[in-house]
């Protein structure tokens, strides 16, 4: 039997682990919608056709350290506006999510185009001014050399695009329980993720019946 969890939200707002934390919690597979993008924005970067290469795209392509720099994550950003990238790419996606099993899928759209249906539904968002010091540390870690007022206006301008964009702009789904984790350590933010959805789950048990 399948099931679907998905989880959206801008960059940095901690979707990504939160939603392998969900994912090893239910037992189910997960999925970074936001690597299909790294990976077309990586090729494109290196000279190939975006809707190409979103056609082209195989599941060893969303390996390696080489998908997380800001520059791929700039160009991923780039190639996400175009539609015939999402529409290839959206195939990929809705197989996985349909997988015997369950999975959890993590993204800017899964809740609202990919998975309209999904069982549960989570926007996870975080200020800006939070998620770009929390990327900063992450690439400080990774050796990368940049400052936060950098990392801010990066933050602030893949937001824009990513809200903007004409073809599946970044919102919550209607039916998303809303999670803000702008004052949540890790811990707090999964066990509030998990405390969600499991209430979506009992909510949609009760109509049911």
């Amino acid at each position: 039997m399948s099931f679907t969890i998905a989880i959206d939200g801008p960059a940095a707002a901690g979707k990504g682990t939160i939603s392998r934390a969900v994912a090893e919690h239910y037992g189910f597979a997960h999925l970074d919608t936001g690597l299909l993008y790294r990976a077309v924005g990586r090729r494109v970067l290196d000279g190939t056709d975006p809707e190409a290469a979103a056609r082209a795209l195989v599941a060893d392509d969303l390996d390696g350290a080489a998908l997380r720099t800001p520059e791929v994550a700039q160009a991923a950003s780039k190639v996400a506006v175009i539609p015939e990238v999402r529409a290839a790419l959206v195939d990929f996606q809705r197989a996985f999510a349909r997988r015997a099993g369950g999975a959890v899928l993590d993204g800017r759209d899964i809740g609202t185009v990919i998975c309209p249906d999904a069982e549960a539904k989570l926007f996870v968002t975080a200020s800006p001014e939070v998620r770009a010091r929390r990327r900063l540390a992450e690439l400080v870690a990774r050796g990368i050399d940049t400052g936060y007022e950098a990392v801010l206006a990066d933050v602030r301008e893949r937001d824009a695009r990513d809200m903007g964009r004409a073809d599946a702009p970044l919102r919550p789904a209607q039916d998303a329980a809303m999670l803000d984790t702008s004052a949540l350590d890790i811990a707090a933010a999964v066990a509030e993720a998990i405390r969600l959805i499991d209430r979506q789950i009992a909510q949609k048990q009760e109509e049911t019946r």
